[in-house]
C-alpha cells in the first residue's frame, strides 16, 4: 500500500480549510493508507489526532525557518509502514482516479515515480465528506471551472522506498526542488509515468502572502536560487514534459519517447520536418539493421495509400 508524507503552513484561515481537505482526501483512498506529517506548526498536532495521522514535529529547517526536503524524504522512507509513498503538497485533493492509477503503476513496473498535472480549482470551504457525491462534485467542479496547469508544476510524486537514496539540501516553499525529484528518477533509471489524462488532482487555489513579492518571489528570492544552485546549477531540472511514459485515459501504459520535442516545436511545424529530424538521429542504428530511409518511407507510404 502506500504512505503520503507531507508538510503544512499554520491550520487557520483558508489554509486550514484547504489543507484539512488534502489530509482527509488521502485518508480516504484505501483503509490502509498512512499519511506522515511533519512539522510543528500551528493546528498540527490536532488535527493528526484527528485524523489518525502520524505526526512527526521535529524536521530540520533552513535558517529562513522553510523546512528541508532531503530530512522528510529520508526520514519518511525510514519509518514509513509501506514499500511505496507520496510526496504532496498539502494543498491538492486527490481521490479514486488517483488510487486506481497507483494500482497500475505498481502492476506495470516495481520501481517507477508517477506524477501528473494539476487542476487549480477554487475550494473555499471545508468540503463535505459525508456526502456520498462529493467527489463527483468536486471533479466536475474542476474540469468546468478549473484551470488544468501546465506540466512543469510538479505536485505529487509516488515513488518505492530507495528511489531518492540521496537528495540535496533542498528548501520546500520554494522553486526547483520538484523538477529535482523528476530528475533523480530519470537520472536513476526509473520511468516517470504521467498519469494527467486518467486522473484529476485538485489543487485547492491559494494566495502566496508568506512572500513579499507573491509567487514570483518564491522562484528568483536568495533562497530559490540557492535551490537552483543545488540543483546544478539549473542543470538537473526536469518536468512532467520530460516523463517517459504516460498513462492513458482507458488506463493503458504507452511509451511517449518525443513528448518534449512535440511540445517545444514551433507553431505550425509540419510533421514532415518532425520526421525529418527523427531520420537523422536514427541513421547508424537503422543502418545496423539494414532499414534504409527509402525502405521506411516506402513502408509508410503503403501503410498510408486507401484501399480502392
Amino acid at each position: 500500500m502506500l504512505t503520503f508524507l507531507t508538510t503544512a503552513k499554520p491550520f487557520v484561515g483558508h489554509s486550514g480549510i484547504t489543507q484539512r481537505n488534502a489530509l482527509k482526501s488521502w485518508k480516504l483512498l484505501h483503509p490502509d493508507v498512512e499519511v506522515i506529517l511533519f512539522g510543528d506548526e500551528e493546528g498540527a498536532a490536532e488535527v493528526c489526532a484527528e485524523f489518525g495521522l502520524r505526526h512527526e514535529p521535529e524536521v530540520e529547517r533552513h535558517e529562513s525557518g522553510m523546512k528541508f526536503l532531503d530530512h522528510m524524504v529520508a526520514s519518511a522512507q525510514h519509518i514509513a509502514l509501506h514499500n511505496y509513498l507520496c510526496y504532496s503538497n498539502c494543498d491538492i485533493v486527490l481521490m479514486d482516479d488517483f488510487w486506481r492509477a497507483f494500482e497500475k503503476a505498481v502492476a506495470w513496473r516495481k520501481r517507477f515515480l508517477l506524477v501528473a498535472q494539476r487542476w487549480d480549482t477554487d475550494v473555499t470551504v471545508p468540503i463535505n465528506f459525508d456526502s456520498r457525491e462529493w467527489k463527483r462534485d468536486l471533479r466536475r467542479l474542476a474540469l468546468t471551472t478549473g484551470v488544468h496547469q501546465h506540466p512543469n508544476f510538479v505536485d505529487f510524486f509516488v515513488f518505492p522506498k530507495g528511489l531518492y537514496d540521496y537528495v540535496p539540501n533542498l528548501v520546500v516553499g520554494r522553486s526547483y526542488w520538484d523538477h529535482w525529484l523528476v530528475w533523480k528518477a530519470l537520472s536513476a533509471g526509473a520511468p516517470v509515468l504521467d498519469c494527467t489524462a486518467f486522473v484529476v488532482p485538485v489543487h485547492q487555489n491559494h494566495e502566496y502572502k508568506y512572500h513579499p513579492k507573491g509567487k514570483v518571489g518564491t522562484s528568483v528570492d536568495a533562497v530559490a536560487r540557492r535551490n537552483l544552485e543545488l540543483c546544478g546549477q539549473g542543470r538537473q531540472l526536469r518536468s512532467i514534459l520530460d516523463s517517459t511514459h504516460k498513462l492513458t485515459k482507458y488506463g493503458r501504459v504507452r511509451w511517449t519517447p518525443f513528448r518534449r520535442k512535440l511540445q517545444e516545436l514551433p507553431a505550425g511545424a509540419s510533421i514532415q520536418r518532425l520526421w525529418q529530424s527523427l531520420l537523422n538521429k536514427t541513421f547508424s542504428l537503422r543502418s545496423r539493421v539494414g532499414l534504409r530511409r527509402r525502405t521506411v518511407e516506402k513502408m509508410l507510404s503503403h501503410k498510408n495509400e486507401s484501399p480502392d
